[in-house]
């Protein structure tokens, strides 16, 4: 539930007060806010710790649902244990300190962001490299040939909402005229960078470089979530899926098309996870789309997915503790709060699973599947069966949709997590992959790289 907890609080700072108070500024330095901020959390005096939020903050979280917050934290990564390190960097006008922690189970980052007051206005808990095992520099997997292939930075859309990226190119004369096809990479959930690094493991780097290596471009980008989070937080408190990931994808399918190496009847957008949820979505908006891959995409609503998954990683050590029941019980509110077709706009993401009601209300209705069968595009569905984020269920959906539709192939992949990677499970796990299968350096099948090849060529 690490990913679950982080989602949450990435977007607390989304909502917005409609009188926030007036909050004197903290005195003293902001590395030692951070410090006294972390010691309260490990106090579990909860009361102090929102002492250095901002209003916002202070509304999204507030004192008992943030115990709540740190009560499910620990049921998922163990005890507090010590610091590791620290960083401070300045975003947007904001310092961040990010304070990398070792707890029992697993490492994580805290992200703390502190406003112009010297207060909290962000926190995130993110999932941090284990230190305790040196982790390998990232080797390219054996199918990619990097004398194959060449690479170059481009900017995906410009102005206050710019985002850097990567575009990977089959080697090659340049000014020769070769045109190649392309695949826009469009991440899962959360603030992604442009490999959708997670650990150790790089799967679009590794779908980058080999696809390129077989004569099929690719063009990926870190997410506005990553760049601009702050920004996002400050400007857009009503978030919907339309500014955290289609807007962006479509300006790198339309950077794509105009570049002179690319044939532009040749553009596809490949979705993983929540970007394969939406790729139907920006399949409908794109023009001149030559197809979409939708790999280990969901097809039914974020929320159950959400619950499926904290369901199933509670009970993974066949000891579902109190608290988790009751966790468990309150997450079952929200999602029937979220599912409610008179959900009230204003109602407070603590309500809602961490996120602000107009997040929900795009999504409500949604069918994935469904939008995808009425799309005139060719379509690769792509699915590990190990998957324990998206799973066979969501695969059903696609399938019962998109199966004999003209262009449209779905393929499963038995040995493989959410990731497209290959890992090995603990015996209460049974068939499905685990979260710390993530914590292993791997790269994406070469099954999948081929799937994708044959489909594209």
């Amino acid at each position: 539930m690490v990913l679950f907890v982080s989602g949450v609080m990435a977007m607390t700072g989304c909502s917005k007060p409609e009188e926030p108070a007036v909050l004197a500024p903290l005195e003293g330095e902001i590395n030692d806010l951070a410090t006294d901020f972390i010691a309260a959390l490990v106090a579990e005096d909860f009361e102090a710790a929102s002492g250095y939020f901002d209003a916002e903050m202070l509304k999204a979280i507030p004192t008992d649902k943030l115990g709540d917050l740190w009560e499910q934290l620990l049921s998922q990564v163990g005890p507090y244990q010590n610091e590791i390190s620290r960083k401070q960097e300045t975003s947007e006008g904001y310092e961040v300190i990010i304070a990398t922690v070792k707890f029992e189970k697993s490492p994580l980052n805290i992200r703390m962001v502190f406003n112009g007051d010297h207060r909290i206005a962000g926190l995130f808990f993110q999932p941090a490299e284990d230190t305790a095992v040196e982790t390998p520099p990232y080797s390219a997997p054996n199918y990619a040939d990097l004398e194959r292939i060449q690479e170059r930075e481009v900017v995906i859309g410009e102005g206050a909402w710019a985002l850097p990226g990567t575009l990977t190119l089959p080697a090659g004369e340049q000014g020769s005229g070769q045109e190649w096809p392309l695949v826009v990479l469009v991440h899962g959930s959360g603030p992604n960078d442009r490999d959708e690094t997670i650990g150790p493991n790089k799967p679009f780097k590794d779908l980058a470089l080999g696809l390129a290596s077989e004569g099929v471009a690719v063009l990926r980008y870190d997410k506005r979530t990553l760049v601009h989070g702050q920004k996002l937080m400050a400007e857009v408190p009503e978030l919907t899926v339309q500014e955290e990931t289609i807007e962006d994808a479509l300006l790198a399918v339309e950077l794509a098309m105009a570049m002179p190496e690319v044939d532009a009847s040749r553009v596809y957008v490949l979705g993983h996870s929540l970007g394969g949820m939406l790729a139907p979505r920006i399949g409908a908006q794109a023009n001149g789309l030559a197809g979409l891959i939708i790999m280990a995409g969901a097809a039914r609503p974020l929320e159950e997915l959400m619950l499926e998954q904290m369901t199933y990683l509670a009970g993974i050590d066949g000891d579902v503790t109190e608290y988790e029941t009751a966790n468990l019980e309150e997450v079952k509110e929200h999602v029937v709060r979220i599912q409610d077709p008179k959900l009230d706009p204003k109602t407070p993401p603590d309500q809602l699973l961490g996120v602000p009601a107009a997040y929900w209300l795009d999504l409500q209705g949604y069918q994935p599947a469904e939008v995808a069968k009425t799309l005139d595009l060719k379509m690769l569905i792509l699915q590990g069966e190990r998957d324990y984020q998206v799973t066979m269920a969501d695969f059903g959906l696609w399938e019962a949709a998109l199966s004999g539709k003209n262009g449209v192939k779905l393929e499963t992949f038995p040995e493989l997590n959410h990731l497209m990677m290959t890992g090995s499970s603990s015996p209460a796990a049974g068939t499905l992959s685990t979260p710390e299968e993530y914590n292993v350096a791997g790269h994406v099948s070469v099954e999948v790289i081929q799937a994708i090849l044959e489909f594209v060529n």
